[in-house]
């Protein structure tokens, strides 16, 4: 038997022994086997379903420009006839040229030695650039709980790096001065975020200050002079307890309102330094500090009326036996010793720290006091209110300016009685002039007058003065206050030489900024200076 399959079924069959051959072709059946077929259910196994996808893809927008720029510019060819003709142009005869300045040479020579001599221009500058006039508020400041108590700025001072500014809070008027509390207020100009009406540091102070000065080196140090007639110095690197040194209410202790405080070098201390006090007391005392906290008194002046030097060239005048009350006072930049002081009685008097006369005065002082006064000055109409020597001119006059209620300024030599000057600069009272620390021509003075309280008030204005422009006028007067109150005091800034701080009636200090009229001294200043001088002298 054997099987016989069908490949388009997938089927075989199986046969048997095969027939004769006349069997082969009779009918016969045999029954079918089935086998099942494995190829396709083996492909299908093999067969896996699978995904996949590629890892996350990042994206990113980016914009991008050019940053630099090119400007390019064409035109035509020159063309040959114009290059040749340009070149003609250009060409130059040296021989002729050599000869020519040679033959002139002598002449030209002459010209210039009479030029460099001449006096033709003395007095003009040559302005190289353009300038600028104007003068601008830089910020206006204010303690609001001052104002509250209508407290007035006393007294203005800048720090020794120029970029703090303090004032001192009280009363010039009317009021209980010696009782209200007022304050000692700073800013910092350069600090971000400053705010005009929140200073950096408040000290409350139990009596009105008449008057503070920063130390000249230590820029943290500040003195006052209090109304009771006491000095405090106040370290405003010290936020809990900033007082480190005072008086307190001793014999020695001022009897009036302290109206300036200077500090002063100690020769023998050159890492200390001692504070000088002027009042109407008529005393003119010098402090050293002691390691408790103390000023003690070092040594001292009276201005004494019998011990004042009349002059034959001024009126008569009754001296009186009283006190010489002193308001102010300037040291000379030449001569250490010697001091101008402004007093009660419309005078200015020249004094040395080196006279050794006693003073007639009252006993009770620990130190004996002296009498300084060695040359009266013509007198203003009324008391003088500030004096200011000048930084620049030399020691063969010495001048000095002073100020008072006559409204105004005089311009004095050390070495005569009458004044070179006396300038009307306004019809109210000036309380304050000083001189410029980079212009030797120009000086700036506060004016005003009236009550602030009541309805009577006048403008109260800076003016600043320039000698190269005008000898009668100011150059500049700026309305300083809305409320249209007096201006108490100014101070020049002395490392920032273009701002100026003026304070007024109404609480407020203003930092004017100075254009480089006032602030660019010019080649022959100094030398005008004296010329003038000299002239109103002969």
């Amino acid at each position: 038997a054997r099987f016989h399959g069908n490949p388009r079924s997938g089927r075989w069959e199986l046969v048997g022994p095969r027939p004769p051959l006349a069997a082969m072709f009779a009918d016969g059946t045999a029954p079918g086997a089935d086998v099942q077929s494995l190829w396709r259910s083996a492909r299908s196994a093999r067969c896996e379903a699978k995904s996949c996808q590629t890892g996350r893809i990042s994206t990113a927008e980016t914009a991008v420009q050019s940053h630099t720029s090119r400007d390019a510019g064409v035109q035509t060819d020159q063309s040959k006839d114009a290059v040749q003709d340009f070149q003609q142009e250009v060409q130059v005869d040296y021989t002729s040229l050599l000869s020519f300045l040679q033959r002139v040479e002598g002449a030209v020579i002459k010209e210039l030695n009479k030029n460099w001599k001449s006096r033709a221009f003395d007095g003009f500058e040559v302005n190289w650039t353009d300038q600028n006039e104007t003068v601008l508020c830089l910020h206006t400041l204010s303690y609001p709980e001052a104002q509250d108590q209508n407290l007035q700025v006393t007294s203005v001072s800048w720090n020794a790096t120029g970029s703090v500014v303090a004032c001192s809070y009280g009363r010039l008027d009317g009021g209980d001065w010696s009782t209200e509390k007022s304050y000692v207020c700073t800013w910092n100009l350069d600090r971000r975020g400053l705010n005009p009406q929140r200073p950096d540091l408040v000290v409350d102070v139990p009596s009105s200050v008449m008057c503070l000065a920063f130390h000249p080196s230590q820029p943290s140090l500040i003195a006052g002079g209090l109304f009771g007639g006491e000095l405090v110095v106040w370290d405003t690197s010290r936020t809990e307890d900033p007082v480190i040194w005072r008086t307190g209410m001793t014999d020695d202790t001022h009897t009036d309102p302290v109206y300036q405080v200077n500090w002063l070098p100690d020769a023998k201390h050159r890492n200390h330094a001692r504070l000088l006090s002027v009042s109407t007391d008529g005393k003119i005392l010098v402090w050293r500090e002691e390691r408790d906290g103390r000023l003690a008194l070092a040594e001292g002046f009276a201005m004494v009326a019998q011990q004042i030097p009349r002059s034959t060239q001024l009126k008569k005048f009754a001296w009186g036996e009283a006190a010489v009350g002193v308001t102010s006072l300037s040291f000379s930049h030449f001569d250490p010793r010697v001091f101008v002081v402004g007093v009660e009685g419309g005078y200015s008097l020249k004094c040395s720290t080196a006279a050794e006369t006693l003073a007639l005065h009252r006993a009770g002082s620990s130190v004996p006091l002296r009498a300084p006064a060695e040359l009266a000055f013509s007198p203003h109409g009324g008391p003088v209110y500030s004096v200011s020597c000048s930084p620049f001119h030399r020691q063969v006059l010495n001048l000095f300016l002073s100020c008072g209620t006559d409204g105004q300024v005089h311009l004095h030599s050390m070495l005569q009685t009458q004044p070179l000057v006396s300038l009307q600069l306004s019809k109210k009272y000036l309380f304050c002039v000083r001189w410029s620390p980079v212009r030797p021509l120009v000086f700036a003075a506060a004016s005003g007058e009236g009550n602030c309280n009541k309805c009577f008030c006048f403008v109260g204005d800076v003016h600043l003065f320039d000698f190269g422009k005008s000898s009668q006028k100011p150059a500049v007067s700026i309305k300083q206050a809305a409320g249209e109150c007096p201006v108490y005091c100014l101070e020049f800034n002395i490392k920032q030489t273009r701002l100026l701080a003026a304070g007024d009636a109404t609480g407020t200090v203003k930092v004017w900024q100075l254009s480089s009229d006032f602030t660019e001294q010019g080649p022959r200043e100094m030398n005008r200076l004296e010329q003038l001088a000299s002239e109103i002298t002969d």
